[in-house]
């Protein structure tokens, strides 16, 4: 190695940045001097002569008194080392003064240090150091359903799931199959106007919810509509209702554009004095993001969805320009407002129904990894975001070559200065009407994979972050909120972060085909950990109807996924099919002569036995994998390829299921409480 490699090798190190990792065999794998560089260059350090630019970090780092941010745990003293002679003390968020040593309250607060003439101040967040098991979560396991919305359609919703089939879905599993949550996709933002991304896992803010879901009908202004235009309303309706029928792939835009419709009309409504101060108490509560978010809503409606391709002065949230657009765009700035209102009722009232049917959780939220590159978080928070670069992950056993979410990350350094406080607003308001909170990707709060622009997703490598501010936030957040919090904690993952996870309090996420020995065994249940979710798969597997066939092996295969011969692959998931069959056998869960290709929901069901005998405090299932649902709802590793998050709810024969059906149906009602016996105890006949 040459002077300017190793040099090259330490300033990555120093600036959290991988010069190598072990890949999912736990093979060592050496990142490329190239990756580093522009790595390096998204996070502002200048590589071009790795040895200056190693000595001016080391210079600079020497000369400040305090880190970007300081993070100390709740009853613990800042861990801040200041050389002799030096001062420090605390500016509280409630306006008084500490000094360092005395016990803080839960909080943001400043940071004072003076050494001389030098005088410096840093951000102080003091967190839970662990969060408390929700009481529903110590007397005994719960188990609840895990339903992609959209997906979930019923007679009266427009062709997509909205947040009333949610609601109804959360209190008949509760009420009638005694569910403890229901656990849903991220309902966060989507484009204001077609096209629509239909991953919900690719948002263009996370900080606010999609008004796709809104179910028009239960909008308060409904009811003081003419009869002709209730009428014009329910003719938009009727296709979207009739096309929702059907098995054919889901179309949101066409949705979109006729609930955009409606909703212009209901926002014209006069509203009655107790509904207008209830708006605008929401206001005051959202204040200027609420403002930024919808402006950035009405300029893309006229310039487009991706705001690095409008007009130059635009690209500044805060600047004259776009302050001055505002006011002319006011109009439709306030219709985005008020859209937003209308979906933080409608959520309230999800949450507050599944609690009055018996959910001791209710609703647990999905929080995605992160937001669209040009959308409204991006703009809103570009001060705070590398560019450059986007988010995704190394190769695993199931995405053998690798996966770029095409997100931009959080820039570890500034984000710190900013006391994490874009991290805890969009935390707090996933949260505001949540029993709990999944994080996909939890790893990402230690440290996030990044791929160069323009690099294949092997290419990228690791870039570390303060995981006592990150997770500190998480569960400040959730203090203030009173959210349990489950971390999805799959695929390459350090062992010392489940550690770390697990003693603040945040639940992680069991799979069982994951769940395996050291030699490939699957794990008896009594060797499961107990603070965790554990489910059978995730909405990135297929059903488990597919996995026994080895369907998604095939579907693998024709869109060129597969790093190894297809009867390789084949063959391995047909050995572990075995394996788990034999276990469920033996601990006489499941009939000997059980065929798992030919009798899925036997398997399914015993299966689900399994997973309640293991010490999980949550179980959770598919609500495709009960009804025998076969399709994936998304295939990793594709775009255009696969028709990922477009797939309706249906049977095993790919017929539709609606809402409705489930819950009225004898038959369909009947299938779903034998899948689900082992969960609660009871068969029906």
């Amino acid at each position: 190695m040459s002077v300017s490699d190793a040099d090259l090798a330490q300033l990555a190190e120093e600036n959290g940045v991988a010069t190598a990792y072990h890949d999912w065999r736990g093979q060592r794998v050496e990142v490329s001097a190239d990756t580093l560089r522009h790595v390096l260059s998204s996070l502002g350090v200048d590589a071009h002569d790795p040895g200056a630019a190693l000595a001016e970090h080391r210079r600079r780092v020497a000369s400040r008194l305090l880190p970007p941010a300081v993070v100390a745990r709740h009853g613990g003293v800042p861990p801040v080392t200041l050389p002799a002679g030096s001062r420090a003390w605390v500016e509280r968020d409630d306006g008084g003064t500490s000094e360092l040593g005395d016990r803080l309250p839960l909080g943001g607060h400043l940071l004072y240090a003076r050494n001389g003439n030098q005088r410096e101040q840093a951000p102080l967040l003091v967190v839970p150091d662990r969060l408390p098991l929700p009481e529903a979560l110590r007397e005994r396991q719960v188990w609840g359903l895990m339903c992609q919305l959209y997906s979930l359609r019923s007679r009266a919703s427009w062709g997509v799931g909205d947040l009333r089939d949610l609601s109804d879905l959360a209190a008949w599993s509760a009420r009638d199959l005694g569910s403890g949550f229901t656990l849903v996709n991220p309902l966060h933002a989507s484009e204001p106007s077609t096209p629509l991304e239909p991953s919900p896992y690719l948002p263009v803010s996370r900080r606010y919810a999609s008004p796709l879901y809104i179910r028009i009908e239960d909008v308060p202004e409904y009811a003081r509509l003419e009869p002709m235009q209730r009428e014009g309303i329910q003719r938009l309706a009727r296709p979207l209702r009739e096309q929702g029928r059907t098995a054919d792939l889901l179309e949101r835009d066409p949705v979109w554009e006729a609930k955009r419709s409606a909703l212009a009309v209901l926002f014209d409504v006069p509203r009655t004095p107790a509904r207008q101060a209830a708006f605008e108490s929401y206001l005051q509560r959202e204040g200027a993001p609420l403002v930024e978010y919808a402006t950035w809503c009405a300029l893309a409606e006229a310039h487009g969805s991706d705001y690095r391709r409008w007009p130059a002065g635009l690209h500044d949230a805060h600047g004259n320009q776009v302050a001055a657009e505002a006011l002319r765009r006011w109009p439709e700035v306030e219709f985005h407002r008020w859209m937003q209102w209308i979906l933080d009722e409608q959520l309230a009232d999800v949450q507050e129904r599944a609690r009055l049917a018996g959910m001791p959780v209710g609703i647990v939220h999905d929080l995605a990894l992160g937001a669209q590159p040009g959308g409204a978080d991006a703009w809103m928070y570009s001060d705070v975001l590398a560019g450059g670069v986007s988010v995704g992950a190394p190769p695993d056993e199931f995405n053998q070559r690798g996966q770029d979410w095409g997100q931009p990350p959080w820039h570890p350094t500034r984000l710190a200065e900013r006391a994490y406080a874009p991290l805890r607003q969009i935390l707090r308001q996933t949260m505001r009407h949540a029993g709990g909170l999944r994080v996909d990707h939890v790893m990402g709060m230690f440290r996030l994979w990044w791929i160069p622009e323009g690099a294949e997703p092997w290419e990228g490598t690791y870039v570390r972050y303060d995981h006592e501010g990150t997770v500190g936030a998480l569960a400040l957040t959730a203090r203030e909120t009173d959210t349990a919090v489950v971390g999805e904690d799959l695929g390459t993952v350090e062992p010392w972060v489940r550690t770390h996870l697990e003693e603040r309090g945040v639940l992680g996420t069991s799979v069982l085909w994951f769940e395996r020995g050291a030699d490939g065994t699957p794990r008896r249940p009594e060797e499961w950990r107990s603070d965790c979710l554990a489910t059978v798969a995730t909405h990135d597997l297929p059903p488990v109807a597919s996995y026994l066939s080895a369907e998604h092996v095939e579907l693998r295969d024709r869109l060129g996924l597969l790093s190894r011969p297809a009867a390789e692959e084949r063959a391995e998931v047909e050995r572990q099919v075995a394996a788990w069959r034999a276990l469920l056998v033996e601990l006489g869960l499941l009939d000997p002569e059980a065929d798992p290709v030919s009798e899925p929901s036997r398997v399914t069901a015993a299966l689900h036995s399994y997973l309640v005998r293991t010490p999980a405090r949550m179980v959770g299932i598919a609500l495709t994998d009960v009804v025998g649902d076969r399709r994936m709802q998304n295939q990793p590793g594709t775009s255009d390829e696969y028709p990922n998050w477009r797939i309706p709810l249906t049977n095993a024969e790919g017929e539709p299921i609606l809402l409705d059906e489930l819950m009225a149906d004898p038959y369909l009602a009947t299938a779903a409480r034998n899948t689900l016996w082992p969960l609660n105890g009871f068969r029906a006949s």
